[in-house]
């Protein structure tokens, strides 16, 4: 009788706290990660590192796949779909996670079908002009712009990335007329820039520094917090007297939705202590990488804040969108 009711308390206990028994012996197997871009970008070099550091300090392989399409689209809804137990996980972008939703129809919604476990890192977007550009920085870009309505273009990546985006938003803050020209990627938007054929471009950071480096690109503003190491005389936009006009691509790493609080604990610990580790922090440094690692709440509440700030440019701007 004693053995019978030990076996029921142990089943109660069992049927209470069903997180406890799956957490207690994970990861013992490989972890899928998905990284929702091709190889070779900032999204995959950052989940590389990270990936690897969480391997070692989980003691188990970190299996890193590329799953690109659709802007990240692609990759994040695998992961969405995917079994809630913490063996598929993904580091994946502003673009996906707060972006696309407003953009476009996607087959899942982000803080609804998605767990965050940690934001990894922020990669500020520069603003850039052509040599050609008769200004030297933002208050006679700005000045040339109105002078001009109509007559200056940016280019971007594409219709609805973070690079779009941010130009909207600089057409919004600064109360400018300049023309959107879409690129397929950040490769030929650059190449145009280079060859004289539109007049300036946001993107990432660490794309456009080697050309800044070598004087074939101007620099104007970099849309982060605090001026950062790679180009320390590069203004913030801040300083340049646009405040509001912050622009951070960001990588953060999620898993499926209801997968146990316990799994999720047990991930943020090793992705932070691998995103805080000397080694990864200071090559995500130098690809111009602010390096983040909080909890899975303030991620949370990030991600909904981000994604209230671009939906309320869309909506200003008057962004076409695909629903």
């Amino acid at each position: 009788m004693k053995t019978f009711k030990v076996a029921m308390l142990g089943l109660c206990a069992a049927l209470l706290c069903p997180a406890v028994a799956p957490a207690q012996d994970f990861p013992n197997k490989s972890i899928r990660l998905i990284v929702p871009f091709p190889a070779g970008g900032p999204n995959d070099i950052i989940a590389r590192l990270v990936g690897k550091r969480m391997g070692e300090i989980l003691k188990q392989t970190i299996v890193i796949e590329n799953r690109g399409g659709q802007g990240g689209v692609v990759g994040t809804d695998v992961v969405a779909k995917a079994a809630p137990d913490g063996y598929t996980i993904a580091i994946s972008s502003a673009g996906a996670l707060a972006i696309s939703p407003s953009m476009e129809k996607v087959a899942y919604e982000t803080l609804k079908d998605l767990q965050p476990i940690t934001l990894v890192a922020k990669v500020p977007e520069m603003l850039v002009v052509a040599t050609s550009v008769p200004a030297k920085d933002m208050k006679e870009l700005i000045a040339l712009a109105k002078s001009q309505p109509g007559k200056l273009n940016f280019a971007s990546s594409g219709n609805g990335s973070l690079p779009h985006l941010a130009g909207e938003l600089f057409k919004l803050q600064a109360k400018i007329d300049i023309v959107h020209v879409p690129y397929r990627g950040a490769a030929p938007a650059v190449n145009d820039l280079l060859g004289q054929q539109v007049q300036m471009v946001f993107l990432d950071l660490p794309v456009l520094l080697p050309q800044v480096q070598a004087g074939k690109l101007r620099p104007i503003a970099i849309g982060a917090q605090a001026r950062v190491p790679s180009a320390p005389n590069v203004p913030t936009t801040a300083e340049v007297g646009l405040p509001n006009l912050q622009t951070e691509n960001w990588y953060g790493m999620v898993a499926p939705a209801n997968t146990p609080p316990a799994i999720v604990a047990i991930l943020n610990k090793a992705a932070v202590e691998a995103i805080k580790d000397p080694e990864v922090s200071s090559k995500l440094a130098a690809q111009g990488a602010t390096l983040i690692g909080d909890s899975p709440e303030s991620f949370r509440a990030y991600i909904a804040s981000e994604t209230k700030k671009w939906a309320d440019v869309i909506k200003d701007a008057g962004v076409p969108v695909a629903k």
